[in-house]
């Protein structure tokens, strides 16, 4: 399928940490904070596990967003399921990503951690198996659909953890399941029914009708997308990068055939306990994206130096996946949006600082949706670069140097590199 093709089986897993890491958290038990951190994310974890625990028996009730999780573990052969809570009303909002930026991240992760995940394993290829069908028609409902589950066992306690996904509750076998679907979204079936368009057409043409991004995944993860021979299971990971890689590399298609922008524009968020800053500098199409963690941060809580890691890309785009993950994609579709809205284009850097208090990762969509949260305030101008950088650099903890070491496109601007038309 096509649609993958930026997408590698390779993931952002967390790895078991070193025996002296663990030595660090015996030591501590979460009373010390030997990590850096301000709270424990193991605690963290167990408390919010803790709120629902009493809820959870191998027979439950809810409301699903609607939502499920193909899982990547032994593909082609993969488990999948719904994502619901254990109890009734309007859960939309615990998958619907748009609608996160300004929580609280305890109040994100007690609500996350509260969706318990159902699972069976399925052959990719088998999108007509009756079980498939019925998540799929689960997925077709306009708002949260009920359903009744049957588990092998009382679900498990375990979350998972990585960058590109955001986090969910006790997950169980199931062994059976009683979906009811409510009212049909006729955008995802209009295109749901049309086996002939190919699976990057479908996407754009969802997008471009105002679908949500997270829902066209959600298609895409199902099979539910493409034409009919070529559709099957995309593992939830997956289909979230290889939604904001397509859709942002047909947006700027349009993009680079706009006139440049007049100045340096400088945009900020700070949400979900992390620093973004967008940098538009009045050049044509380019763009990176660079992650600062200092000691203490969620993916560098035991190293005494800052760790930053950067991908970028020139005027003529990339050939390779971006090591820095699916992050690197969802920053980029949100600048490709919003040059399209003013129909212009420029150099796009984004820099991003995470803070000690980012204890738990919670998914691209954080990156994808600070971006978005950013570039809809008003820029501060600059007639000049190093005004400009200077201002930036104010804002984030990380020193300038640090970050300038380690980023390409900022050793352009400062050297003096104009980049019209070089790439």
């Amino acid at each position: 399928m096509p649609i993958l093709k930026y997408v590698k089986k390779r993931e952002h897993i967390v790895e078991s940490a070193p025996e002296s890491m663990g030595k660090i958290c015996a030591i501590c038990k979460g009373d010390k904070l030997l990590c850096g951190k301000s709270e424990c994310p193991i605690l963290a974890k167990y408390k919010s596990l803790l709120r629902i625990r009493s809820s959870i028996k191998e027979e439950i009730e809810g409301s699903s967003p609607p939502s499920i999780f193909v899982g990547r573990m032994g593909y082609p052969k993969v488990k999948v399921g719904p994502l619901a809570p254990p109890f009734h009303g309007d859960t939309e909002i615990m998958d619907s990503p748009e609608e996160w930026i300004s929580m609280d991240i305890h109040e994100f992760i007690d609500m996350r951690i509260s969706l318990i995940r159902g699972k069976r394993q399925v052959n990719i290829y088998d999108i007509q198996d009756p079980y498939v069908e019925s998540l799929q028609e689960m997925l077709l409902s306009e708002r949260h659909v009920e359903l009744e589950e049957k588990f092998i066992k009382r679900p498990g306690f375990s979350i998972p953890l990585g960058d590109e996904i955001p986090p969910y509750g006790p997950s169980g076998e199931l062994k059976s399941i009683k979906i009811f679907p409510g009212r049909t979204n006729f955008r995802i079936q209009k295109i749901y029914d049309d086996t002939d368009i190919n699976a990057s057409d479908a996407l754009i043409e969802l997008y471009s009708m105002g679908e949500s991004l997270s829902r066209i995944q959600r298609a895409l993860s199902a099979g539910m997308l493409g034409q009919w021979k070529y559709r099957k299971l995309v593992p939830t990971r997956w289909s979230i990068t290889a939604v904001d890689s397509t859709i942002s590399e047909r947006l700027l298609q349009k993009v680079k055939n706009n006139e440049t922008i007049d100045k340096i524009e400088i945009y900020e968020s700070r949400k979900m306990e992390n620093i973004f800053i967008v940098i538009l500098l009045p050049y044509n199409w380019s763009y990176e994206l660079v992650e600062g963690w200092y000691p203490g941060t969620l993916w560098n809580p035991y190293s005494q130096e800052t760790f930053i890691i950067s991908d970028y890309e020139f005027y003529y785009g990339r050939k390779d996946y971006a090591s820095i993950g699916g992050c690197y994609y969802s920053a980029r579709l949100a600048v490709a949006e919003h040059l399209v809205r003013r129909g212009r284009q420029a150099t796009a850097i984004v820099l991003r600082e995470a803070l000690p208090s980012y204890i738990l990762p919670v998914g691209v969509w954080n990156v994808r949706e600070n971006v978005r949260n950013a570039l809809n305030s008003r820029p501060i101008e600059f007639d000049d670069e190093n005004s400009a950088l200077n201002y930036v650099f104010s804002r984030f903890h990380i020193p300038k140097e640090v970050w300038i070491r380690n980023s390409k496109l900022l050793d352009f601007i400062l050297h003096q590199v104009k980049f019209h038309g070089l790439y």
